[in-house]
């Protein structure tokens, strides 16, 4: 026996079907970004993968019409706050910046790692790369590369970082293997300020200095610069030699920041954000503000960044295992 619904109760029914999809037809277009965005940077602050953040998120923000909000996530040499980034919703309203320490380094440091470097996220650009700096304190007797190679030699020298298996650790670490200087004993911090003040306080000998964090104490005299990472020397300090140059040939490590979002996040969230950030980089205004503090705008596209991060993956893979590189 068939059962029929009185026509008022069917076109009920009908104008609730229409009014549930077109709410979901209006969700679904909806453009992005509808809420905030979360920029995780898994370092403390005042660190210079923060004061990047910051440079791009408040551009970001006023370009996406949405706020952009730095949150710091420190610990465990950045796997805290890249962990966080890979299990997060994949909808583009977390993302992670990443540097060559979370997505690159740490995979062959770290054998626990809860995510996977290359899997887990979608690159969306390389923001900047930054050289590191050999720098040292007043009571160190070294004004070139190979005076204080003398010295780690004879008097057993350290040399400070921002944490075990960053950019600032693995140069010191290249460094000792590439001038046999093994005695030369490293000291984590935990960000990296602290170290700065200790190494022109005569605490520890020497850093690997991320230019940004040492440019105003080098120019004011307090710590001497003896030579960049880069393979080129740094325009903000001309008169520095590089590493390779001042007698460590071959000797190249240069930092570099770049934004990623969870690996599922959609393409075409991706290619906006891209877009932006790109633009922002682009800025002269921006461009000036970086190079100021030491930092080599890149701005390229996310296949681009991809193809770069898994080079650098694979470079310090083979770095680490040729020099035995470990963690203490």
């Amino acid at each position: 026996m068939a059962f029929h619904l009185p026509r008022r109760h069917l076109l009920a029914a009908a104008m609730l079907c229409l009014a549930t999809a077109g709410s979901a037809l209006a969700q679904a277009a909806a453009p992005y970004p509808t809420k905030p965005i979360q920029m995780v940077v898994p370092f403390a602050a005042g660190s210079v993968t923060d004061l990047l953040a910051r440079i791009v998120a408040q551009r970001l923000g006023e370009a996406l019409g949405q706020s952009v909000v730095v949150d710091n996530k420190p610990g465990a040499d950045g796997n805290i706050g890249a962990g966080y980034v890979a299990a997060a919703p994949a909808d583009g309203y977390t993302l992670l910046m990443g540097a060559a320490s979370t997505n690159a380094i740490n995979p062959s440091l770290h054998k626990n790692l809860r995510f996977h470097a290359l899997r887990d996220f979608a690159p969306i650009t390389n923001v900047a790369a930054v050289p590191n700096v050999l720098v040292v304190g007043p009571q160190v007797n070294a004004k070139t590369v190979k005076e204080f190679i003398e010295a780690a030699r004879k008097d057993k020298l350290s040399f400070a970082s921002s944490g075990a298996g960053g950019s600032m650790h693995l140069s010191g670490e290249l460094f000792k293997a590439s001038t046999q200087t093994p005695d030369l004993l490293h000291i984590p911090y935990k960000g990296g300020s602290a170290p700065v003040t200790d190494v022109m306080a005569g605490r520890v000998s020497a850093m690997f200095c991320n230019l940004p964090l040492c440019l105003q104490q080098i120019r004011a005299g307090k710590l001497t610069a003896l030579g960049v990472t880069s393979p080129k020397r740094s325009p903000l300090l001309p008169a520095v030699p590089t590493i390779a140059e001042a007698g460590v040939p071959g000797y190249s490590v240069e930092g570099w920041f770049g934004l990623f979002a969870p690996a599922a996040v959609p393409k075409p969230i991706i290619q906006r954000l891209n877009a932006e950030v790109v633009k922002i980089l682009k800025d002269p205004k921006v461009q000036e503000q970086l190079l100021a503090q030491g930092a080599e705008p890149v701005a390229d596209s996310p296949e681009e960044f991809a193809a770069f991060v898994k080079k650098e993956h694979d470079r310090w893979a083979k770095i680490i295992q040729d020099a035995n590189i470990t963690l203490q």
